[in-house]
């Protein structure tokens, strides 16, 4: 007989979430994921298997809680293109912008490094790509071409921001994508 899970399975990962945002995925061993979890070693071991097992369901757990984010910002958004800066920004709160510089790109790594990780990033890339393609052009081939482009900026805008820092990350990426926008 199986037994009872004491810490649901979206608590666990959670919490090994926020583990693995500080060490990044080579520093989450069964060890540090036990203690912060509170759960054994061997617990983890029997729910997960092995370690990079463990770190694929932390990371799918993650994509799970993006796509989540994304259909709320989206039911927010105004079918607007100023609508479709909005949806973006609140994928990335300001307060979040130093640590999805940092420790978010060690996470971005493993989900480019492994091919579950990596299609699971591709089915939210184009989940975007929709939403803001609607709210970009009524066409629906000019719509995912400028949606690809804004979804590029907004990266991108992001990655300069890490560096240069001369604003504050909301006021720096709202005003390059408006900025492409006017062009």
């Amino acid at each position: 007989m199986a037994r009872h899970k004491t810490i649901p399975d979206e608590q666990v990962l959670d919490t090994l979430l926020e583990t693995m945002m500080e060490t990044g995925p080579a520093g989450l061993t069964f060890a540090r994921a036990a203690k912060a979890a509170g759960l054994s070693p061997a617990t983890l071991v029997q729910r997960y298997g092995d370690r990079d097992t463990m770190v694929r369901a932390v990371l799918l757990r993650a994509w799970d809680r993006l796509d989540d984010e994304t259909d709320a910002a989206d039911a927010a958004a105004a079918v607007t293109p100023a609508g479709a800066i909005d949806l973006l920004m609140r994928l990335m709160p300001a307060e979040m912008a130093e640590r999805n510089a940092t420790d978010g790109l060690l996470l971005l790594r493993e989900d480019i490094r492994d091919p579950v990780l990596r299609a699971r990033g591709a089915a939210w890339a184009r989940r975007l790509n929709q939403a803001l393609a609607r709210r970009l052009s009524q066409d629906a081939d000019e719509g995912a071409r400028l949606a690809w482009q804004m979804a590029s900026i907004w990266q991108g805008a992001h990655t300069w921001w890490a560096f240069v820092r001369e604003e504050p990350a909301d006021r720096a990426i709202r005003r390059m994508l408006e900025s492409w926008l006017e062009r």
